[in-house]
């Protein structure tokens, strides 16, 4: 019998929480073996950057653990100011040349010292047939943040084999979950950082990380209603009723979301400006702050675009006596990082 194709285990270590993903490769599709996400002390991650290794590591250790994950080989990725994703245009060159004009050449479009970090890229081979020109997208990541992360992981007998960008993880299991290649803006909303990226034709064109996040509106909301972090957090999702407080809510909610739509507005403004005869399809909402109660809504009435909540796991298998389908459905949007990094193989 075939063995059966290895993947890694999606760890994405966000601000707020650790979300944890096992998948498993069935004929066209995906099993989901394990899934789960455990909060973080606050001040553990800041801006992508490791502030308390060890908090970090007992919270992934016990989420293994808790989860029954037996896979050591696991996938991280990582955004904020330590990694700079740049689309850079260039003549067409083999790959072997290319490797060597980014290293030698990196310095002048990357604002790090070459020597501080780990680079990357990948030619999107937008030359068609006869072009002599080519975008390359080059990724340049801090080394000593990056190392941080491998050597937290290292500790807890875990065996870091990929480190992706969030935007591209998002984007991967996008494309894997749903077989489109429409033109979307794939938007992941978290505690502390959104993440955009735009896809066009079935290829990024646009990536960035912007420095709001929905931890934003849940402090707004208890300073303005007198009420505990927690308590903050279930108005937000619109699980505990404010009616006396009702325009208030409403209020800093405008406030708060109205900055997150001018930051995708102005992503999306630059993205038409370059492909003014290629209009987005959809706007593609995920990320545990894509669950603010009102939000689609809000977002469609002002970008005029449809807006849809993404659930990676729609198509997959799961067996029901071990996981609760309502479970899925509730957890699946602040998933979709670490299901992207559960898509990829383990063969390192």
């Amino acid at each position: 019998m075939a063995k059966k194709e290895q993947l890694v285990t999606g760890v994405d270590i966000g601000s707020a929480a650790v979300k944890v993903c096992k998948l498993q490769k069935t004929g066209k599709g995906y099993t989901i073996m394990a899934l789960g996400s455990a909060a973080l002390p606050e001040g553990s991650v800041e801006d992508g950057v490791l502030q308390e290794p060890e908090e970090v590591g007992k919270t992934i250790a016990t989420l293994f653990s808790n989860l029954k994950i037996k896979n050591s080989k696991v996938g991280i990725s990582i955004s904020g100011y330590s990694v700079i994703v740049k689309k850079i245009n260039l003549e067409v060159m083999e790959e072997e040349d290319l490797a060597e004009y980014i290293t030698s050449e990196a310095e002048q479009y990357i604002p790090f010292d070459i020597d501080e970090v780990y680079l990357d890229f990948q030619d999107l081979k937008t030359n068609g047939e006869h072009g002599e020109r080519t975008d390359v997208m080059l990724v340049a990541a801090k080394k000593d943040v990056i190392d941080d992360y491998l050597d937290m992981l290292q500790e807890q007998k875990l065996k870091p084999v990929l480190v992706d960008v969030d935007g591209f993880a998002l984007e991967n299991i996008w494309e894997t979950a749903t077989g489109s290649s429409d033109n979307v803006a794939l938007i992941d909303i978290g505690a502390s950082k959104m993440n955009i990226n735009i896809l066009c034709d079935g290829a990024s064109v646009l990536a960035r990380d912007v420095v709001v996040g929905s931890d934003q509106l849940t402090e707004q909301l208890a300073n303005a209603l007198d009420v505990d972090f927690e308590e903050a957090e279930k108005i937000k999702l619109g699980l505990i009723p404010v009616e006396e407080q009702q325009k208030e809510v409403e209020e800093i909610f405008n406030q708060t979301c109205t900055q997150w739509v001018l930051e995708m507005k102005k992503a999306i403004d630059l993205y038409m400006a370059n492909h003014p005869d290629k209009p987005l399809s959809r706007l593609v909402l995920s990320g545990g702050g894509s669950k603010v109660n009102g939000l689609l809504s809000f977002i469609e009435q002002e970008t005029g675009l449809e807006v849809i909540s993404f659930n990676p796991f729609q198509h997959m298998n799961f067996n029901r006596k071990k996981i609760d389908p309502d479970y899925i459905e509730a957890i699946a949007p602040e998933m979709a990082i670490a299901a992207g990094l559960a898509i990829r193989p383990a063969d390192f």
